[in-house]
């Protein structure tokens, strides 16, 4: 198969390559920065579409207005690019973000591919970008977007960032810790890729999360008990307000996001449990 990549160069996409050209399929990096040419789509029966203005930054202004435009603006090229050229199939991201945040207490309410959009600023953002991207089922493209949670992986994405101060032994829950993070390993992302790409019959959003889906308590538990290091330095969710501003709101955010369309589809998780994925990725 040969599969057209935008974002190929990110954490997920150079997993993402070095995975579709272990399996033997041609991989054709296309950049959203200018007008895309049809011809960049030429001879591609999918394209999976990664693009866009990283969130974990301070959200001033201008860079919100670069996250929309990245992935609103750039999607909509890549769509308008496959006018003539149409491929099978279309894999696009979005964010779990699209649910917003959800009050911390028991039992807190599951979030599936049913639930509805947040009116936030990254809730209003990601039903927009996929908007964008369901567009292409007007030329008779098969759509599936990834509503995507935190990905754990070695070399990079939110872990790398994460583990120098907890093998300093500095490392800590996060504001009360009770909020509920859902995540996945970059493996069981790139696999659900392939299985959308593959699988003719599946159509539609996708949470691309662990099934089990850890509270930030939990999560630092597991990773301080694997690197063998102690966790006992909470950041203040008010020292997280004053760090990153708007954008704490992502950080402190509690989303129990269930992968539920995908779990329906038959797909199956090779790292489900959050000591397992931090295990092989540490080892890694």
């Amino acid at each position: 198969m040969n599969v057209a990549i935008t974002g190929a160069s990110g954490f997920i996409g150079r997993s993402l390559t070095e995975r579709l050209r272990r399996e033997g399929h041609v991989v054709r990096p296309v950049s959203l920065r200018q007008d895309v040419p049809p011809e960049q789509l030429a001879g591609c029966g999918a394209v999976v579409n990664l693009a866009g203005e990283p969130v974990a930054q301070r959200w001033t202004a201008a860079a919100q207005e670069r996250m929309r435009a990245s992935r609103i603006e750039g999607t909509r090229k890549l769509v308008q690019a496959m006018r003539g050229r149409a491929p099978q199939v279309l894999v696009s991201a979005s964010a779990i973000g699209y649910y917003g945040s959800q009050n911390v207490k028991p039992g807190d309410e599951i979030l599936t591919e049913a639930s509805p959009p947040a009116d936030d600023f990254l809730g209003t953002l990601s039903a927009a970008w996929e908007r964008e991207a369901r567009a292409a089922l007007d030329l008779g493209v098969r759509v599936a977007c990834l509503r995507i949670g935190l990905v754990l992986g070695p070399g990079g994405g939110a872990l790398k960032r994460m583990l120098l101060p907890f093998r300093l032994g500095l490392g800590g829950r996060l504001g009360s810790g009770r909020q509920w993070m859902s995540w996945i390993h970059v493996d069981d992302l790139t696999s659900l890729i392939l299985f959308l790409l593959k699988e003719s019959t599946v159509r539609g959003a996708f949470n691309a999360v662990s099934p089990h889906p850890v509270t930030n308590r939990e999560f630092t538990r597991a990773l301080a008990k694997t690197l063998r290091r102690p966790a006992f330095l909470p950041v203040p969710a008010m020292a997280l307000k004053l760090a990153f501003g708007q954008m704490s709101e992502v950080i402190l955010a509690s989303q129990r996001v269930m992968p539920e369309a995908a779990l329906r589809a038959g797909f199956r998780f090779d790292y489900p449990d959050i000591f397992g994925a931090l295990a092989q990725i540490l080892q890694a």
